[in-house]
């Protein structure tokens, strides 16, 4: 028979570019082939330095092309749908039909950016908390914060007026991507998107112009905005020999399509710990955020798919706890005259933990605050003259990063919402037992790991 379609999913991360091909076979979707590349494409703010954290969007599009190269072409000329997710609440500005440029490459046709600015991350933090407090209300459930798409329009807008002037059209960056393949000429956001760049409305799905336009800001940037898993467009031209006309989906949040790679049932809890760490559950069918944000409140509630919602307890700290604590304990061994490699210590403190089952020891382990609670930082209590062992101490740490998460989301919650499983995933889980050991101690459900989330793969899914 013939040779099965493949979909193309893309995910434009914070440090690196991600392509995925996914086939349908008898026992569902499976992934082909995938391929990832650092993009490196940090770049200096010339106006928000030093607290500015913008990407090189040249640098980002020359890693998507380096993974399309690297794909099998007989399976890229397969594909006839292309599902792009990407980094939230960023903005990148360009101007309309002069946004890029095409030209003939190794593998066929590519595009490069052209008339475009950098990319402002959602890690910048120019929108300081006196100006962010300066700033219209929204009509929103989500609370404004610095790195919001349309916190950076307002700085700009009051900083450097003059820079807004280039430009014509303005999304996140996986949205500048899908104006590119399908030649948009006005962009199309979701609504996953829309939500990450603050002042827009969920229910009513619709962006808060009135308000925007009593303060001057230029809602003629502001892209269309529809719904997550529908088609934004076609490919004008063949792409590293996807063929010309395949099916673009509108472009999506990356912790959404992490979440849709793993999860499968709405009874499950998704928990996951890599640098920092995310517990998410699905809400009820028909649930309708807050009217208003609560500042203080430790969750926050992002549109999913087919109006449903994920509330999420995303937490700031995860193994980047765990690795400045190891940094400090070498920064010791050092100090004290030996020398001890980091990568030697993890190992170790994992033994000597694994050795104590208890610890009285209470680690509260916010070393970087919590978006709620910015002026938290880490503390340690019950000390005892027994239980000063690196053992005893790892143990405590790790307990106390499952114990913050779980105070952000209580085990009460989740069992209200229904919740009968957690799948557990993410580099510091993975590698952790004691980690392991702590999450099965503290959630009384049982636990599955090893549900590897893939924002690409999730993109390719949803299409």
């Amino acid at each position: 028979g013939p040779a099965p379609t493949c979909v193309l999913g893309i995910d434009l991360g914070t440090t690196s570019v991600k392509a995925a091909l996914v086939t349908g076979t008898e026992r569902g979707l499976a992934l082909a082939q995938s391929c990832s590349r650092d993009t490196q494409a940090h770049s200096h703010s010339l106006e928000a330095a030093p607290q500015g954290m913008e990407q090189d969007v040249q640098k980002i599009i020359g890693a998507l092309n380096e993974c399309l190269a690297a794909l099998p072409q007989q399976q890229l000329q397969r594909v006839t749908h292309i599902g792009v997710s990407g980094q939230m609440h960023g903005v990148v500005f360009w101007k309309s039909a002069k946004g890029c440029k095409w030209s003939e490459s190794g593998t066929g046709p590519a595009f490069e950016p052209d008339k475009v600015s950098h990319l402002v991350t959602w890690q910048d933090s120019r929108c300081s908390p006196t100006f962010l407090s300066s700033l219209p209300l929204p009509q929103s459930h989500v609370s404004l914060a610095t790195g919001f798409g349309c916190a950076t329009v307002y700085w700009y807008l009051k900083s450097s007026p003059d820079f807004l002037k280039a430009y014509d059209a303005a999304g996140t960056i996986q949205d500048y991507v899908v104006a590119m393949l399908c030649d948009l000429k006005k962009p199309l956001m979701s609504v996953q998107n829309a939500a990450s760049w603050g002042y827009f409305n969920c229910r009513n799905k619709s962006w808060n112009t009135d308000i925007l336009k009593k303060s001057g800001f230029p809602v003629h940037l502001l892209p269309e905005v529809g719904d997550p898993g529908s088609i934004a467009g076609k490919t004008t031209c063949a792409w590293h020999g996807i063929p010309k006309g395949a099916k673009v989906g509108i472009a999506l949040g990356d912790f959404q399509c992490s979440v849709y790679s793993c999860l499968n049932e709405r009874t499950d809890a998704v928990l996951n710990i890599g640098t920092s760490a995310q517990l998410t559950i699905s809400m009820p069918l028909g649930f309708q955020p807050p009217e208003a944000p609560d500042p203080s409140s430790a969750l926050t509630y992002f549109p999913y798919f087919n109006g449903d919602y994920l509330a999420v307890a995303a937490s700031l700290n995860g193994g980047n706890v765990l690795a400045a604590f190891v940094g400090m304990v070498a920064q010791w061994t050092q100090e004290l005259g030996f020398q001890v490699q980091e990568s030697a210590i993890y190992p170790r403190i994992i033994q000597a933990a694994l050795a104590q089952k208890h610890s009285k020891l209470s680690v509260h382990p916010t070393v970087f605050g919590e978006r709620h609670l910015p002026e938290q930082l880490a503390s340690v209590t019950s000390i005892g003259a027994s239980e000063l062992s690196l053992g005893h101490v790892t143990r405590a740490l790790c307990r106390g990063l499952v114990e913050n998460l779980c105070s952000m989301l209580p085990v009460q919650q989740l069992e209200e919402t229904g919740v009968r499983r957690i799948l557990g995933s993410g580099s510091a889980l993975a590698r952790n037992e004691v980690l392991r050991q702590e999450v099965e101690r503290i959630f009384p459900f049982p636990v599955v790991y090893g549900k590897d989330v893939d924002a690409a793969v999730g993109a390719a899914m949803v299409m």
